[in-house]
């Protein structure tokens, strides 16, 4: 342990820090791509390919405006060289951001691109590979570049080879290299990883966000990392690109604070849509409840019906019963038998039976 402190202290203070601007601005990014042969090197290292020749496609969507675009996007004619000597020609439409923006913007530019007629070849759309240098992780995907690769499939899944590729299928696929900016932690591992390093956040000046402070060691006898760092460090003395980064600043700020606001609105809005879902709820379970008790008090009232019905034919009986003990008591008697006969034959109190002879 205490020698990898000692060691770590020892490279520390050897180590020469040269400072940059910092790229994941969009003046800065933009002033680095503009030299072709640092678009070829970066091209290169991202599509693992050899690009010996790069040209910016006529529409360049730079955000210069700073109206409400947050993306800033260059489209890119790529030669490649395979290793057979063969060389074609690809698009490759890069866009950079630094807020987590929504991806339906992403796809918008992709239509754009596959709309104009410019990126055609003959009856088919050249191949395209999209590259987005993003400013935020995208969900726990912890692999700071991604590469998601189109590939045909028949029915039961296995990998079409034969005929392929082949401009139709080309044309309407591409392919995406996704790089999380955040998730570059200074490990240099491959040329991808020695290219992307002048990204890494982490490498921020603590006072200055502006600038980034790199090992010169890293890049010694690389004539193409060398060139790069030399272009971001003139950058990075340039009085009008210092000011233009304020700019950016001030701008992202502006637009940060309009997410954040509308972010909050969106949270009291959901608080408010899930008080109302639940009185509704609530009040859906009150009118349950009450129709409960409505189904049970009707329930109860068809029971009183019921009985009443009961006690009103019963009545009607008790009363042709009466009827038919009157008329019978009244036919005895007219017979001839007494009253005190009548009552004791039919078993009745001879005050009832003398009520029923009058």
């Amino acid at each position: 342990m205490c020698i990898l402190r000692f060691l770590r202290i020892f490279a520390h203070k050897f180590r020469r820090d040269m400072i940059v601007a910092n790229p994941i601005y969009d003046i800065v990014f933009k002033y680095l791509m503009e030299d072709e042969r640092i678009a070829r090197t970066i091209l290169s290292a991202l599509l693992k390919k050899n690009v010996v020749e790069v040209e910016v496609r006529p529409h360049e969507y730079a955000n210069d405006q700073r109206d409400t675009l947050s993306v800033y996007r260059i489209d890119f004619g790529a030669t490649i060289r395979e290793d057979d000597g063969s060389e074609h020609l690809i698009l490759v439409e890069l866009q950079k951001t630094w807020l987590e923006t929504e991806t339906l913007r992403f796809r918008q530019y992709l239509g754009v691109h596959y709309s104009n007629p410019k990126n055609m070849k003959g009856d088919y759309a050249l191949p395209t590979v999209a590259v987005y240098l993003l400013g935020h992780k995208v969900g726990d995907i912890e692999e700071p570049v991604i590469y998601v690769h189109h590939q045909p499939m028949d029915y039961n899944g296995n990998l079409v080879t034969k005929g392929l590729p082949n401009p139709f299928v080309e044309s309407l696929t591409h392919d995406s290299i996704i790089v999380q900016i955040p998730r570059l932690h200074g490990q240099i591992n491959n040329r991808l990883d020695m290219v992307l390093s002048i990204f890494d956040q982490t490498r921020k000046d603590e006072m200055d966000e502006h600038i980034l402070r790199l090992d010169e060691q890293v890049y010694s006898d690389d004539r193409d990392m060398e060139r790069i760092i030399h272009r971001l460090t003139m950058a990075a003395a340039d009085a009008d690109m210092r000011h233009r980064m304020n700019v950016e600043d001030e701008y992202f700020s502006i637009i940060e604070k309009r997410d954040t606001e509308i972010l909050l609105k969106d949270q009291q809005l959901a608080e408010k849509n899930a008080q109302l879902a639940e009185k509704s709820v609530e009040l859906t379970e009150k009118n349950a409840q009450l129709t409960e008790k409505d189904a049970q008090l009707t329930e109860k009232d068809a029971q009183l019906t019921e009985k009443d019905a009961q006690l009103t034919e019963k009545d009607a009986q008790l009363t042709e019963k009466d009827a038919q003990l009157r008329t019978s008591i009244q036919m005895l008697f007219k017979a001839g038998m007494s009253a005190e006969a009548i009552a004791e034959s039919l078993g009745k109190d001879i005050e009832e039976v003398r009520e029923l002879i009058i």
